[in-house]
């Protein structure tokens, strides 16, 4: 478990923080605004009137519109969307567990991009691959120093 946990560290400190800002950035909206509206969580809106943990009642139905495997078990693959960008959104701001988060966030926005935005247009793809690309990097190299993951390791290897 460590080996996924630990982070890679760039050369100087300030790569690390250049690359810490969109991925705190990305957490956040993740968490507080595109996760929240659709899965149930302490700071979800109110209209919503979802409890915690909730998935929205339209999503699952939405799920099911892509069809395989999707269309089998969407209320499941609709509360893992909204748990990844929720849940995972708030470690990815954090740098907590980041590449496991990281990896639910990818998978979710690879689903987002090819089998919902990318029939709408190019313009409404942009959101959901820009936060696949975030992903993506904080899979390959984690927390960095800006991280709870750089923490907890830092203060288990004293």
């Amino acid at each position: 478990m460590r080996k996924i946990t630990k982070p890679i560290l760039l050369p100087f400190w300030w790569q690390d923080f250049l690359l810490t800002i969109p991925r705190i950035v990305c957490g956040y909206l993740l968490t507080s605004s595109f996760g929240a509206d659709k899965f149930g969580m302490p700071w979800s809106p109110a209209d919503k009137n979802l409890g915690l943990f909730e998935i929205v009642f339209w999503f699952p139905e939405d799920v099911a519109h892509y069809g395989g495997i999707f269309a089998h078990f969407p209320v499941f693959f609709a509360w893992m969307a909204g748990f990844s960008e929720a849940v995972g959104g708030i470690f990815l701001l954090v740098g907590f567990q980041t590449r496991i988060a990281s990896l639910l966030i990818f998978a979710t926005m690879l689903g987002a991009v090819f089998l919902q935005q990318i029939q709408q247009g190019m313009w409404n793809t942009l959101p959901a691959l820009g936060f696949l690309w975030v992903s993506l990097y904080s899979l390959t190299l984690g927390s960095g120093r800006f991280g709870l993951d750089y923490l907890i390791l830092k203060k288990t290897h004293k």
